[in-house]
């Protein structure tokens, strides 16, 4: 037997006071990498450039690999690597200007003893807003301390002021007078007898929550601890793609064109062509109906009452992007599915509530947000979205800052301008989905929404609630916004009520947000205190965000 001799004691490499490390996590896909870099080493570039004003010189950790033709840590393994040659007492900058997989550094950073900035662009074209978003919730979960910067301008004065605070100081901090714990908010009693009666109904009869698949994209903080969901009445039964492939491969060719002829009659647009590579199929579009039956019916079978996917990994070299069944799957009118006997019609009239990248704080979100919008007789429809960017109107039809909400790839046709006819799909990005699939997109129509988030911090389920508006805007500063992101997605143009840009940012935990309509905006309020009071019933922290429609505080 070989002897195992203990390793040497790791030498560190010597902190150098007016030194920072950086490193750049990245996307697991190469193809993305390599699309990718060019941005990322231009944000660098202007970071440098402000550190150097600052006095400070900047140590990249991982170099340029001329193979892969891009710089990013791009595995879990390697970000261990890279990690190992970094003094954990260094400062250390995670520069993003992409989306990136958090568990790439959450390993070394977990490890990290010195000070942390994560920092971002502001861009529609390169989400590295989005992956800090989802970095800063995972290390939030983890109870690594951190700070946090973004910027359209790296040579602005107010980015520079708060670097060097960070410099000199080890850690940056931004104001939240924005948010109110709800134990200082006075709730309308009827509301909160109802909100704790949908949670004592929850935790005495309990809920499935279906995930096909746990861990989507190395989002950590989308992962709920068992312990923590248990209390809520919630519980996973977990399932795999691998089931949902068989399952969709058992239905019949004529199942699947009876939803796509349903879905044609009610107006849906599909953009098809004859290039499997590069464009929508209607072979692609007829196995993403094949995976629609087949979801509901694994739901059937586990008495699921709410299911997520994993989206991209796994799936996507096996069958189209699940974007067209995620999205209808949460509407209340969609297409009927019988049980395999044919004996009963599959959630009949109701929606399956769907997490979009099995997202599990997003699916314990839609399932109350479900519970009680349905007994308040408020739209039950219910979605995730990515922040993905935000700007100012360049019309100038509206005043406010407006953000663009954007699912990467379904959401629910209720929430779109003129529903099902106002309802589009066309086929994801070939970068990311070499199997092709169409997408479930629309412009989301005007209205007052509730917006929220579930996260975990300190060992502890929490929730952000607040309200918004969506907004409606000129077709050309509509065209604007899809294009400066990715226009086969859905859109949302939100406004945000009291809760300014940076205030959003400081705060929020996540790379997603939850979004459900009021039928106005005293219903809105409602449906908002109903589901506070239930969340903390259910023993979830609960703090209110922003103000009313109107402007008041809570």
């Amino acid at each position: 037997m070989p002897r195992f001799e203990p390793p040497k004691p790791r030498v560190y490499p010597s902190v150098h006071d007016k030194e920072v490390i950086l490193v750049a996590s990245g996307d697991l896909r190469l193809s993305a990498n390599q699309t990718c870099w060019p941005a990322q080493q231009k944000m660098e570039q202007e970071l440098e450039a402000a550190l150097s004003a600052a006095g400070y010189r900047v140590k990249r950790a991982h170099p340029f690999d001329k193979k892969k033709q891009h710089g990013f840590i791009d595995s879990q393994h390697y970000g261990m690597q890279v990690f190992a040659g970094i003094n954990p007492n260094a400062k250390l900058i995670v520069a993003e200007a992409v989306w990136q997989y958090s568990h790439h550094v959450l390993a070394g950073l977990i490890a990290h003893r010195g000070p942390i900035l994560t920092v971002a662009n502001w861009s529609g074209q390169w989400p590295g807003l989005v992956g800090m978003l989802n970095l800063n919730g995972s290390l939030t979960k983890a109870e690594v301390n951190y700070s946090t910067l973004w910027s359209e301008d790296f040579g602005g004065s107010d980015f520079r002021k708060k670097l060097g605070l960070w410099l000199k100081n080890g850690k940056l901090s931004h104001p939240q007078k924005h948010v109110r714990s709800i134990d200082k908010v006075k709730l309308p009693a009827s509301l909160v007898k109802l909100g704790e009666g949908l949670a004592n109904h929850l935790q005495r009869e309990r809920a499935i929550m279906g995930v096909f698949d746990e861990g989507c994209m190395g989002m950590f903080n989308a992962i709920i601890p068992d312990h923590l969901l248990h209390p809520t009445g919630v519980f996973k039964e977990r399932l795999s793609q691998s089931a949902l492939f068989h399952e969709a491969n058992q239905v019949s060719n004529a199942e699947a064109k009876q939803v796509y002829d349903w879905l044609v009659a009610k107006g849906v647009t599909f953009h098809l062509g004859k290039d499997h590579a590069s464009e929508l199929t209607l072979d692609q579009v007829l196995m993403q109906c094949k995976m629609y039956i087949a979801a509901l019916r694994i739901a059937d079978d586990f008495g699921c009452d709410t299911i997520g996917i994993q989206y991209q990994q796994g799936l996507k070299d096996l069958m189209p992007a699940s974007d067209l069944v995620e999205g209808i799957l949460n509407n209340s009118l969609r297409p009927p599915v019988k049980s395999r006997d044919g004996q009963k019609v599959l959630y009949h009239g109701e929606p399956l509530p769907h997490f979009n990248e099995v997202d599990e704080c997003a699916g314990l979100d839609a399932l109350m947000t479900y519970r009680v919008h349905s007994i308040l007789r408020q739209p039950p429809e219910t979605t995730l979205h990515d922040i993905r960017w935000g700007d100012h109107d360049a019309s100038g039809t509206v005043p406010d800052y407006v953000w663009v909400f954007l699912i990467s790839g379904g959401a629910p046709p209720a929430h779109f301008v003129g529903g099902y006819k106002g309802t589009s799909s066309m086929r994801q990005p070939a970068m990311y989905f070499p199997s092709g699939g169409g997408t479930c997109r629309g412009v989301s129509k005007p209205g007052e929404i509730i917006w929220s988030r579930i996260f975990v911090e300190k060992n502890q389920l929490c929730m952000d609630l607040g309200r918004g508006g969506v907004v409606a805007l000129p077709e050309a500063e509509t065209k604007r916004r899809w294009e400066a992101t990715t226009i086969q997605w859905p859109i949302m143009h939100a406004v945000t009520y009291g809760v300014s840009r940076d205030q959003m940012m400081a705060r929020h935990k996540s790379n997603h947000i939850q979004v459900a309509y009021g039928v106005d905006a005293k219903g809105a309020d409602e449906a908002l205190y109903a589901k506070a009071a239930m969340a903390q019933a259910l023993g979830i922290k609960v703090a209110l965000c922003g103000t009313r429609a109107d402007g008041s505080q809570w």
